[in-house]
C-alpha cells in the first residue's frame, strides 16, 4: 500500500470517527432537549462535585498535614501512615481546651444576647409602626459599615475605667481582662445582622396568629416568643448561626480585650497560633488544632440544619 493511499485511509477513518463522536454529542443534546431534567440531573452533579472538592479538600489537606511527621516538608497528598497523636499532643503541649472553651463561652453568650435583644428589636422593626422607624433602620445599617477594629482605641480607654451606666451607676470594677470587655462590644458588632434578618422574617408572620394570641391574654412579649419566634425558626437559626460561627472565629478584640490575662480568656486562634515559635512551627499539630476546632461549629450547622427543616413543617402545618 502507497503512503498517500495509508494517509488516506487514516483520514477516513479519523473523518468517521469524527462524525460518530458529533452524532453520539447531537443524541445527547436531542436527549436533553426533550428531557430536560436529565440536563439539570448532570449540571447538579457536576456543581455538587466541584463544591464538594473546593469545600472538603481543604479539610481533607489539614488531615493529611496533621498525619505528616514533624518537620516534613513534602506532604504527600495521600498520607503514608495513619498517626493521630498530633490531635493528643495538641491539648498536652498548650491548654487548647482551655482557648476552646473560651471560644464556645464567648460565641455562646454573645449569641444569646444578640438574638435576645435582635428578636426584641425585629419586633419593633418589623410588626410595628412608630415615628422615626426608618431612620432607626438606616443608622443601623450605617453603623454595621463600620470596621470594628476602627472602635478598638475608644472601648479600650473605657474599659480601663470604671465606665457609668445611665449616669444611675457605675461599674465596681474595670472591665478590661474580663470576658464581658470581648462580649460587650461582639455583641455590639452583630447586633445589626441579626436585626435585619429577623425584621424580615417577623415582618411575614400573619397578624391573625398574634391577634389570636392577644385575645387569649397573652402580651406583646409573650406573643413573640409563643408565636411569632417558633414561627420564624429559619430566621432565628440563620441569625444564631452566622453570630455563632462569626464569634467563635474572632481574633482581634477576644485576644487584645483580655490583656494580660490573655493566657486564660485567649480565642482557640490563639492555641492554634500557640504552636508556632520565633524560630519553629509544628504545622502538623497547627493543622491538628484547625480540625478540632472545626468540629463545634460543624456540629452547630448539622443540628441547626434540622432545626430548619422542622421550623418550616411546622409552620406550614400552622397555617
Amino acid at each position: 500500500m502507497s503512503i498517500d493511499a495509508q494517509d488516506h485511509e487514516d483520514a477516513e477513518t479519523f473523518v468517521d470517527q469524527t462524525d460518530e463522536s458529533k452524532s453520539r454529542i447531537g443524541r445527547w443534546a436531542d436527549d436533553w432537549i426533550r428531557n430536560p431534567e436529565k440536563a439539570y440531573a448532570v449540571m447538579l452533579v457536576f456543581l455538587g462535585g466541584v463544591l464538594l472538592t473546593t469545600t472538603l479538600f481543604p479539610l481533607y489537606w489539614l488531615f493529611a498535614v496533621a498525619m505528616a511527621e514533624p518537620g516534613q516538608s513534602n506532604i504527600p497528598l495521600i498520607p503514608n501512615q495513619i498517626d493521630l497523636s498530633a490531635f493528643v499532643v495538641i491539648f498536652q503541649q498548650v491548654p487548647f481546651a482551655r482557648f476552646m472553651f473560651n471560644s464556645l463561652f464567648y460565641a455562646t453568650s454573645v449569641t444569646v444576647i444578640v438574638l435576645l435583644v435582635a428578636s426584641l428589636a425585629g419586633y419593633a422593626f418589623g410588626r410595628l409602626e412608630f415615628r422615626g422607624k426608618t431612620p432607626l433602620l438606616f443608622s443601623l445599617l450605617v453603623l454595621s459599615f463600620f470596621p470594628p477594629a476602627t472602635l478598638f482605641i475608644p472601648l479600650f480607654r473605657a474599659f480601663n475605667q470604671q465606665v457609668p451606666i445611665l449616669g444611675i451607676f457605675t461599674l465596681p470594677v474595670e472591665l478590661y481582662g474580663t470576658p464581658g470587655a470581648v462580649v460587650a462590644p461582639l455583641s455590639a458588632f452583630a447586633m445589626p445582622l441579626a436585626i435585619f434578618i429577623l425584621t424580615t422574617f417577623y415582618a411575614q408572620i400573619p397578624d391573625g396568629l398574634e391577634d389570636a394570641a392577644r385575645i387569649e391574654g397573652t402580651t406583646r412579649i409573650g406573643a413573640l416568643f409563643r408565636v411569632i419566634v417558633p414561627l420564624s425558626a429559619p430566621g432565628v437559626a440563620t441569625a444564631g448561626i452566622l453570630t455563632f460561627i462569626t464569634t467563635y472565629v474572632e481574633f482581634f478584640f477576644s485576644f487584645l480585650m483580655t490583656g494580660d490575662r490573655a493566657s486564660e480568656w485567649a480565642p482557640i486562634v490563639n492555641g492554634v497560633l500557640a504552636f508556632q515559635t520565633r524560630y519553629t512551627t509544628r504545622y502538623d499539630l497547627q493543622a491538628a488544632a484547625s480540625l478540632v476546632a472545626i468540629v463545634p461549629v460543624a456540629i452547630l450547622v448539622v443540628v441547626a440544619q434540622e432545626k430548619i427543616i422542622s421550623g418550616l413543617t411546622q409552620g406550614a402545618l400552622k397555617e
